[in-house]
């Protein structure tokens, strides 16, 4: 098991942006999607393309369904980005309207995330995230609302 962190990276007035960090590392998940591909050229484009989705949905209207493509299972908010045809998949988790965990993401080379073992992973661990924090919720422990995650800055989650 790894244990991570939820480390906010971008607040507004009514949208905040989160990351999972993992224990002894220095970078979130979604800086370290941001690292590895923002110098190759032939997925500049689409990380790009996620970026400002990202970067219009916190200053805008928030991270609305609509915006994200269906992933993980159906009982889950594991989604990814972008909604349309890419070579890049970034894996979320959308709490509400308001918040959203980017988790991490790589290159979409099989039909399904589940094929590619990697971005299997990515999608485990946020579904895994997404039971810890229901249970936090239900405790009372922590609280989502407003662009925020009320009591998480100081909890480890063993994924």
């Amino acid at each position: 098991m790894k244990r991570a962190k939820i480390k906010t990276l971008k607040q507004t007035a009514k949208n905040g942006l989160f990351s999972l960090v993992f224990e002894n590392e220095d970078y979130s998940e979604f800086e370290k999607f941001i690292l590895k591909f923002r110098d190759e050229a032939d997925a500049v484009k689409d990380l790009n393309i996620i970026l400002s989705y990202i970067e219009q949905m916190i200053n805008g209207a928030g991270f609305l369904e609509r915006y994200f493509r269906p992933e993980g299972k159906m009982k889950d908010n594991v989604c990814a980005l972008p909604v349309v045809s890419g070579k890049l998949r970034l894996y979320c988790l959308r709490l509400s309207d308001s918040v959203l965990i980017a988790g991490g993401g790589g290159r979409k080379n099989t039909k399904t995330y589940d094929e590619d073992t990697n971005l299997n992973g990515y999608v485990i661990s946020l579904q895994k995230l997404e039971s810890l924090i229901q249970v936090e919720v239900k405790k009372g422990n922590i609280v989502i609302e407003s662009g925020m995650i009320e009591g998480a800055d100081d909890k480890i989650f063993e994924l």
